[in-house]
């Protein structure tokens, strides 16, 4: 099944209910108090259910719902691997290599061994989220090329004064239509990072998670130009955002103003939604920048 961050923290967070209450073998999982205890609708818990079912953890118990089905399989099966936080500081140095040009525009497999000290099983799975990510693609042989980037300040602000044309506007576009399912998907995320998720969620899975709540939104004004303005900006600034997050206080913040911003527009307020939306973007531009400034990069 197609899954999402969320999704995989819950299942994470089930596998570490199964281990910790020290759960056996055919006992039955309460889809409605698991929501409660993750504080998430019991939508996206079913889904986590349905993957762990296919990990081999849970099965469908009799009547339906899910039940242990392996514990030994709970033990062990974590979608965030025991190497998962070395792999996630490795990718965050190859990305801050890559921006601030320590990086050759072509490399070969065995100069990323080298470098950073790699499996070549850590390292199949670091260039597959670089090229799903859309900022390196494979050359023909074993060769890699890095695919343009923002890189420099400017050219980081320079992309919030373009998405203050096309967001805003995109909200009063005449095709709008609402999509009710896909906003409040996005609201059951927004709300899982209010609610604690926002301290131990991953700068990539916040961007992940950020940055597909603004495409979801832009998605509803049917305008194919405005879609795909904003899906390749995101791809462009992705590598610059993971510098520029904010402390987890203030991007808890930012959360909160997306609920605000979904609401308006789940409410069908787009005019007003379209006014929040420019604030939004211009407090955040704001807030990077210093972040930015503040920033004291490394002596080489």
């Amino acid at each position: 099944m197609q899954t999402t961050p969320l999704i995989n923290t819950l299942a994470d967070q089930i596998v570490a209910h199964i281990r910790t209450d020290k759960l056996e073998a055919g006992e039955r999982l309460i889809e409605r108090k698991l929501a409660e205890q993750f504080r998430v609708s019991r939508s996206p818990i079913r889904n986590a259910m349905k993957l762990l079912q296919e990990l081999g953890v849970l099965s469908q118990g009799e009547g339906g719902g899910y039940i242990v089905a392996n514990v030994e399989a709970a033990e062990k099966i974590s979608l965030e691997t025991p190497s998962a936080d070395e792999e996630e500081n490795i990718y965050l140095k190859i990305a801050d290599d890559r921006l601030n040009g320590r990086l050759p525009e072509r490399i070969t497999e065995s100069e990323f061994l080298r470098r950073y000290d790699l499996t070549k099983g850590q390292l199949g799975k670091i260039l597959l989220r670089m090229a799903n990510e859309g900022w390196i693609e494979r050359l023909p042989g074993n060769g890699w090329a890095f695919l343009p980037v923002l890189t420099s300040l400017q050219a980081y602000e320079d992309s919030f004064r373009f998405r203050l044309l096309i967001e805003p506007a995109a909200l009063l576009e005449p095709k709008f239509k609402l999509n009710r399912a896909a906003l409040m998907r996005c609201r059951e995320e927004q709300q899982w990072l209010i609610d604690g998720g926002i301290w131990t969620v991953a700068d990539a899975k916040l961007f992940e998670l950020n940055s597909g709540m603004h495409e979801a939104i832009i998605e509803c004004c049917q305008n194919s130009f405005f879609i795909d303005a904003l899906k390749r900006l995101d791809r462009l600034r992705r590598l610059i955002d993971y510098r520029q997050m904010l402390d987890r206080k203030s991007a808890r913040l930012r959360c909160q103003e997306h609920l605000q911003l979904l609401d308006l527009v789940l409410e069908g307020k787009n005019q007003e939604a379209s006014r929040f939306m420019a604030r939004h973007l211009q407090d955040l531009s704001k807030l990077k920048t210093v972040a930015r400034e503040a920033r004291v990069e490394p002596e080489e």
